[in-house]
């Protein structure tokens, strides 16, 4: 299965209007070699849209969930690309986050580190956290490696 064919698909809560933090999600998303899809839904109500390719992953970005590597991030997608994994999407919750429900049914659960982040530069970070994997993947040098 070729890299191209697994959906890159960040699902969040909130709108992020015109900011800075859209300017750095734009800009991350726009280099992203990988198809990208950003998807909004209201702070309460509003269902998560089902996976618009399967199979899909979900992966929650949640306080409880382990921190990675850019290198372990990458490597995990390219595992699941590698097994025919059609759609990865990233969910992003409203200011409580995500119910125990919601991470009991999730495949994957990450956080960045031990610091609350404001949600809308989650979403940036995760855009550019995803170039980079997709970078990483593509071979392309990384400063870190080595």
């Amino acid at each position: 299965m070729r890299a191209e064919t697994m959906l890159l698909h960040i699902i969040a809560r909130g709108k992020i209007a015109r900011s800075p933090e859209a300017e750095l999600l734009d800009r991350y998303a726009r280099r992203i070699s990988w198809p990208f899809r950003h998807t909004e839904l209201p702070d309460l109500g509003g269902k998560v849209p089902p996976p618009s390719q399967t199979p899909a992953r979900d992966i929650l970005l949640d306080e409880r969930g382990k921190p990675m590597t850019s290198e372990e991030f990458a490597a995990l997608l390219g595992r699941w690309r590698d097994e025919g994994v059609r759609e990865c999407r990233f969910l992003i919750g409203a200011a409580d986050g995500h119910g125990d429900a919601a991470r009991a049914g999730a495949d994957h659960l990450l956080c960045f580190g031990k610091m609350t982040w404001p949600h809308l530069m989650a979403r940036a970070m995760l855009a550019e956290q995803l170039w980079r994997a997709t970078a990483i993947l593509a071979g392309h040098p990384y400063h870190r490696s080595g």
